[in-house]
C-alpha cells in the first residue's frame, strides 16, 4: 500500500512540476499564470491535451514541437520529473504526518525558484512572499523542537546572506538573501548553516564545470538559487544525519 502512495505522490508531483514551470517563467515576466493557455513560444500554437501529458509528451513528441517541429527545452520534463521525485520522496520519509505539508509546500518553492533563477537569474518577491505565509503558518502547526529555531533560523540565515552580500558589493543576490529567511524558517539554525556550507560547495562545482563549458571568465554570473535548492532538499531530508556523522570525526 505504501509503494502505491510513493507512486500517487510521483504522479501528483509530475502534474505540479508542469504548474511550477509556468509559474517560473511567467511571474519574474510579471504575466498571468492562467492566460493565455500553454502554447508555443516559436509558433504560438495553443498545446493541446496530448502536448500537456508531464513528461510523457516530451518523449512522445521527441522534445519537439507537433506544429512547427521547434526543439522543446528539456528544462520542462527535467522540472516536473524532479517535482515527481520530491513528492514521492516526501510522503516516503515523512508519511501521513502534518510535516508532509511543509515538505510538499518547500519543494514546491525550491522547484519554482529553480526554473526563474535559470532563466531569468531572478526569484520574484511574488513567490517567496506566498510561500513564506504559508511556511510560517505551517510551521506553527508543525513546529520543530524548539519552536523558536524557526525564528532563529530565519534571522540567521537572512543575516548572513545579507552580510555576505554586502562584503562581496552585490555578490550575492537580493533573491537569494530572502530565500534563506524562508529556509531557516523551515529547518532551523544548525541545518540553515548546514545549507549555506552545501550550496558553496556545490555552487563551486557548478561553476566551474559551467565555466569550462562555456570558457568565459570568471566573473560571469551564474544563478545560484539552483545550487542553494539543491542544498536544502539535502539538509530537510538528511541533514541531522549529516551533521551527527560530522560530529563524530571530533567526537
Amino acid at each position: 500500500m505504501d509503494a502505491l502512495y510513493v507512486l500517487l505522490f510521483f504522479i501528483y508531483g509530475i502534474v505540479f512540476g508542469s504548474f511550477f514551470n509556468v509559474v517560473g517563467l511567467r511571474v519574474p515576466k510579471k504575466e498571468s499564470i492562467i492566460s493565455p493557455p500553454s502554447h508555443c513560444t516559436v509558433c504560438d500554437r495553443k498545446l493541446g491535451m496530448l502536448d500537456l501529458i508531464p513528461v510523457f509528451s516530451y518523449l512522445f513528441l521527441r522534445g519537439k514541437c507537433r506544429n512547427c517541429g521547434v526543439k522543446i527545452s528539456p528544462i520542462y520534463p527535467t522540472v516536473e520529473f524532479v517535482t515527481g521525485l520530491l513528492f514521492a520522496l516526501s510522503f516516503y520519509k515523512i508519511g501521513f504526518q502534518a510535516e508532509l505539508i511543509v515538505a510538499l509546500v518547500f519543494s514546491s518553492l525550491l522547484v519554482i525558484i529553480t526554473v526563474s533563477d535559470i532563466a531569468y537569474m531572478l526569484i520574484p518577491n511574488k513567490v517567496l512572499l506566498p510561500f513564506w505565509i504559508v511556511l510560517f503558518i505551517l510551521r506553527w502547526i508543525s513546529p520543530l523542537s524548539p519552536w523558536w529555531d524557526s525564528l532563529l533560523g530565519a534571522v540567521v540565515g537572512f543575516g548572513l546572506l545579507l552580510f555576505i552580500g554586502i562584503v562581496s558589493k552585490g555578490g550575492m543576490g537580493g533573491g537569494d538573501i530572502k530565500l534563506f529567511f524562508v529556509i531557516g524558517l523551515v529547518l532551523g539554525t544548525v541545518q540553515t548553516l548546514l545549507t549555506l556550507v552545501l550550496a558553496a560547495l556545490i555552487g563551486s562545482v557548478v561553476g566551474v564545470i559551467m565555466l569550462r563549458k562555456t570558457g568565459k571568465g570568471r566573473k560571469t554570473p551564474i544563478p545560484f538559487g539552483p545550487s542553494i535548492a539543491v542544498a536544502a532538499v539535502i539538509t530537510y531530508f538528511w541533514g541531522m544525519k549529516i551533521v551527527d556523522w560530522y560530529g563524530t570525526l571530533f567526537f
